[in-house]
């Protein structure tokens, strides 16, 4: 393998750790809707909440999935066409929350209103569960063939393994979103925020803990990985219990917040460290595709390597800068409907 091959294989795991870190407490403050807000005020606060950055925060995906084509054809070709179907679920809810945060501005009824945010609330969870079912199915091993053609069936998707992956992609999200809210919202939502993360942190750990045991039995990863795997295992679990402890204490609200992004941070870099030097898991090994022969020429990876060098920076101060700018506190009570 090349430094740049390697490099891109960093790179794409950086890009999911941006969009589970951003778009995480979007999917978590969508599911709020649901679960948090009691009238339409508190709806109005999450979003206005999450409404300038949200859809900058989807860009991530976007490009973690442009660089995977260009820098990893094969890995892209592979993975889209044996996970259509999941995919296209994700696709559908990001597409039906993004049309349900403009739709719910322009209905003439509240019912139409409230039909729109419970289309949020629902699509929220689907996407970051969905999600968690593809990543730890794909680490888990797939039927594929020496060409990567996948060629699974209903239950090499769905397995005990991948359901407790995509439950904890998802109640981590809607944790990360409850500090989220803590962070930016004034008045009963940030309550109801605290009395969820108090009950939640606990089954969060449990779901920690089944995950482990799971990941055990499912992949290789403590077989060929154990120091790696281990040490990742119990900096997952160490930040949630940190980020539990700090949330119900009287510290601010900004550091359980970037504790809880910094764990669905942590299981990307499980997932990918895993892999490694794989870029799909294979259940005959022989067959697993490889970063050697699953990227692009060393030339395209040359071009991409000055592009994002150059335009990475700019993406950055521009979000960095966004966030600044809407940093003030929402009050649920003094929205206007």
């Amino acid at each position: 393998m090349s430094f740049l091959q390697i490099l891109w294989f960093i790179l794409i795991a950086v890009l999911w750790s941006g969009f589970l870190f951003l778009e995480g407490y979007d999917f978590g403050v969508g599911m709020q809707f649901a679960f948090n807000a009691r009238n339409q005020k508190d709806r109005q606060a999450l979003y206005e909440a999450i409404g300038p950055n949200w859809d900058a925060n989807e860009v991530w995906l976007l490009t973690a999935g442009g660089a995977t084509f260009a820098a990893f054809p094969y890995w892209y070709a592979s993975l889209f066409s044996g996970f259509y179907l999941l995919l296209f679920i994700v696709l559908m809810a990001l597409i039906y929350r993004g049309v349900s945060f403009e739709f719910r501005e322009h209905m003439p009824t509240i019912q139409g209103t409230q039909l729109w945010e419970r289309l949020i609330a629902i699509s929220s969870f689907i996407a970051p569960f969905f999600l968690g079912m593809i990543f730890t199915a794909m680490v888990s091993g797939m039927p594929m063939d020496a060409k990567g053609n996948i060629s699974a069936g209903f239950f090499d998707y769905v397995t005990p393994f991948t359901l407790v992956g995509g439950v904890a992609v998802a109640l981590m999200s809607y944790v990360h979103g409850l500090n989220y809210t803590r962070l930016r919202i004034d008045g009963d939502l940030r309550v109801r925020a605290l009395t969820q993360l108090k009950v939640l942190y606990p089954l969060l750990l449990a779901g920690e803990a089944l995950f482990a045991v799971l990941l055990f039995f499912y992949t290789d990863f403590l077989q060929t990985k154990t120091l790696w795997t281990l040490l990742i295992l119990v900096a997952i679990v160490g930040t949630t219990v940190f980020g539990w402890y700090l949330a119900i204490g009287k510290t601010k609200e900004g550091v359980p917040f970037v504790l809880s992004g910094l764990t669905l941070v942590e299981v990307v870099v499980l997932l990918f460290v895993g892999m490694f030097p794989r870029v799909m898991v294979a259940t005959d090994p022989l067959h697993s595709l490889k970063i050697i022969n699953a990227s692009s020429s060393p030339y395209t990876l040359k071009v991409m390597t000055v592009v994002v060098l150059t335009a990475l920076p700019i993406t950055l101060a521009y979000q960095i800068w966004s966030f600044w700018v809407f940093r003030k506190r929402i009050v649920a009570d003094k929205v206007v409907e």
